[in-house]
């Protein structure tokens, strides 16, 4: 993976949920989630997502979430370092690791496991140029 593969404009194309035998259990920003995600060649990125309709009534979930940092590739991850953040995250000051499930021309899949209710899952989020 090289910086240069990253690099520009991304718009979310589905955000959802696995458990821990990679079923598909939520959709945390509904089903049709609009997003942006913009890596610089200077390092510097920004993640926004909202919901586009309804309101979600499961904990944990949100109807919009941004932040922006900087950003590196650490051999199959990109680490976003959270400078700001929208206040639901709390992520400010934090490394949001996300594993690279899928990069090619025009596609982008990004990965991030939690222990949620003594259960993991794993957020994943496809990007498309």
């Amino acid at each position: 993976m090289k910086a240069e593969d990253f690099t520009g404009t991304w718009k979310l194309a589905a955000c959802y949920e696995r458990d821990e035998d990679g079923r598909r259990v939520g959709w945390p920003m509904g089903k049709d989630p609009k997003g942006i995600l913009i890596y610089t060649a200077d390092g510097h990125m920004s993640a926004n997502m909202m919901r586009t309709s309804g309101v979600s009534e499961a904990p944990g979930d949100s109807d919009a979430v941004g932040y922006a940092g900087t950003w590196r590739i650490s051999g199959n991850q990109v680490i976003h370092t959270v400078y700001v953040t929208t206040p639901v995250s709390g992520w400010a000051g934090s490394e949001q690791i996300r594993d690279v499930a899928g990069l090619g021309p025009g596609h982008l899949t990004l990965e991030g496991s939690a222990i949620i209710d003594g259960k993991r899952r794993t957020a994943v989020l496809e990007w498309t140029r």
